[in-house]
């Protein structure tokens, strides 16, 4: 079995896939002082919970954005699953024509999402991947990564309101039902929900214009659910779209 692993900057996605099945997955909170015995114990008590034997797994890939991770995620792999991790990164066969002036600038996690997008849904795509920061991905008619943009995520800005704006305080992230708030959550959520979806509309318009009006756009992270439905752009949501990018990138570097 593969172990998956996403370390982004606020959770660590994991997944098992037995062959091309994804049979289990969890996440945890990313906590850059995490040891390789913190990390693997607690993996190792949620796979059990799942049925899941350590011995079971015989491979592991990783996508890190966190460098200070790095020796604790490698650690965990050798010390609890016994072999020395994939991590995606220069001199990994991605199987995707990269075209970012610098290659090796690119998150793993977006060439993850690059390639299992063109994989499930075709290309030209569109991958937007709603996380600590909102990233755009563009992959062209030919299958090639081109680059994509990046704009804070909804969260960071929230907060950032909050801590400077002494007389808002922290609402629940849902859609209001008129855009003219008439409170001062309900204006907040008009702002915070419908300021994104013209953010995301808006370079969503601009990259076909430049990729082709026919590319599909298929949404990731933890709040593509909530902004799913606001945006008819978004054709489908694959909450486990890096996890099936790794997964292709080891099957590539296999043995």
């Amino acid at each position: 079995m593969l172990l998956a692993v996403d370390v982004g900057n606020t959770n660590i996605v994991v997944g098992v896939f037995d062959g091309d099945r994804l049979v289990a997955d969890f996440r945890l909170h990313t906590n850059e002082q995490s040891t390789g015995d913190e990390l693997g114990s607690i993996a190792a008590d949620l796979l059990g919970r799942r049925g899941i034997e350590i011995a079971a797994i015989d491979a592991v890939a990783v996508a890190n954005v966190v460098p200070p991770l790095a020796r604790s995620v490698e650690e965990m792999s050798r010390v609890y699953f016994g072999c020395a991790p994939l991590v995606v990164g220069p001199g990994v066969r991605t199987g995707i024509s990269i075209k970012y002036e610098d290659p090796r600038l690119v998150g793993a996690d977006r060439i993850a999402n690059a390639l299992a997008g063109r994989h499930l849904y075709g290309a030209p795509a569109i991958l937007l991947d709603f996380g600590t920061a909102t990233t755009f991905d563009a992959v062209s008619a030919e299958g090639e990564y081109l680059g994509g943009a990046h704009a804070p995520g909804i969260l960071i800005s929230l907060e950032a309101l909050v801590s400077r704006a002494s007389k808002l305080s922290r609402v629940e992230l849902a859609a209001p039902p008129s855009v003219i708030g008439r409170n001062p959550a309900a204006s907040m959520q008009a702002g915070f929900v419908f300021g994104y979806v013209g953010l995301v509309q808006g370079i969503v318009s601009r990259m076909r214009a430049e990729i082709g009006a026919e590319a599909r756009v298929i949404a990731t992270g933890g709040l593509a659910e909530l902004f799913a439905p606001l945006i008819p752009e978004i054709e489908a949501v694959d909450p486990h779209l890096t996890l099936v990018g790794l997964r292709l990138i080891h099957e590539l570097n296999a043995d």
